[in-house]
């Protein structure tokens, strides 16, 4: 028989990752964070757990604390880290499939997270810009809803002090957002810049491209990716036309990143990069480029 109490401790799975890919911008490392909150729930007695009068909050508290104590030692891991560093991207929800036989589990993490505006890219990078305790504050208030006594027992300062964390991090969002159309408009627009690119045409590229368009890649050390941004229109048409990715067999294809339209380039059924954008008014204002194979594992099945 099923144990009741197993089956309310493994359905806040789901929640968690969800939590943590926000916290951390990597699927990965939330996964990790949820195994090591069951470890460390499995790791006490019966009458220990039976002393918790909500497991569901425990779990919160100390998967939040464990994202915590990650993003502190994010700095001295960045600062190793080649290249640039993008949030790791998400495809677009697929069909729940189950995993063992009666397990309720599902296949990938990458489909136990809500796609909605808290993960789209430009979203993650605004957050990886804030401070550990700005981040963990405003995710789990404005995000998730939890009150700010229980927030300042997660992030141990007093629930003023969080306000004023999640405050300052709602100004950072908001600072960094910009009129953006329909996204029916967005997604014509990744169409057009596909179009533009496969027909190597820089001229048309700079006509969908803000004049001070930013693209990023990452490629972490791993494969071949620029080390730094490149900014303005006419040089990132000319970088994009200058890639060596047709010539190659490569092609590329319209997939939701993010919640967002963005593009694959795959090569033999493995992707390879997957670009996300940032479209303001009626250009593209960012571009990012994930190409570190580490990051896009949920991407090839």
């Amino acid at each position: 028989m099923t144990d009741p109490g197993l089956s309310a401790i493994m359905s806040e799975r789901r929640q968690l990752i969800n939590l943590a890919y926000r916290l951390l911008g990597s699927l990965a490392d939330a996964e990790d964070v949820v195994q090591e909150t069951y470890a460390r729930w499995y790791a006490m007695t019966s009458a220990e757990q039976a002393a918790i009068d909500n497991p569901a909050a425990w779990l919160t508290k100390v998967a939040s604390r464990i994202c915590l104590d990650l993003l502190r030692s994010a700095r001295s891991r960045r600062e190793r880290y080649v290249g640039e560093w993008i949030p790791e991207p998400l495809p677009e929800s697929t069909e729940w499939t189950s995993g063992p036989a009666g397990s309720g589990e599902l296949a990938d993490p990458a489909d136990r997270v809500t796609l909605d505006e808290s993960v789209n890219m430009a979203f993650l990078v605004v957050l990886d810009a804030m401070t550990p305790a700005e981040r963990v504050a405003f995710i789990l208030h404005d995000v998730f809803r939890y009150p700010f006594p229980e927030v300042a027992e997660i992030v141990g300062r007093t629930p003023a002090a969080c306000r004023q964390l999640a405050s300052s991090a709602r100004r950072r969002i908001r600072d960094a957002e910009s009129p953006t159309p329909p996204s029916a408009r967005r997604a014509e627009l990744v169409r057009e810049f596909k179009a533009a690119w496969e027909a190597t045409d820089i001229a048309a590229l700079v006509t969908l491209l803000d004049p001070d368009v930013l693209a990023t890649a990452d490629g972490g050390g791993v494969v071949s990716a620029a080390l730094e941004p490149v900014r303005g229109g006419t040089k990132v048409a000319e970088y994009f036309t200058g890639l060596p990715v047709f010539n190659l067999g490569r092609s590329i294809v319209e997939r939701t990143v993010n919640g967002q339209p963005g593009l694959v380039i795959e090569f033999e059924g493995v992707v390879e990069t997957v670009i996300a954008f940032d479209v303001a008014g009626d250009r593209i204002t960012k571009i990012w480029a994930i190409r570190n194979p580490e990051k896009l594992h949920p991407w090839t099945n």
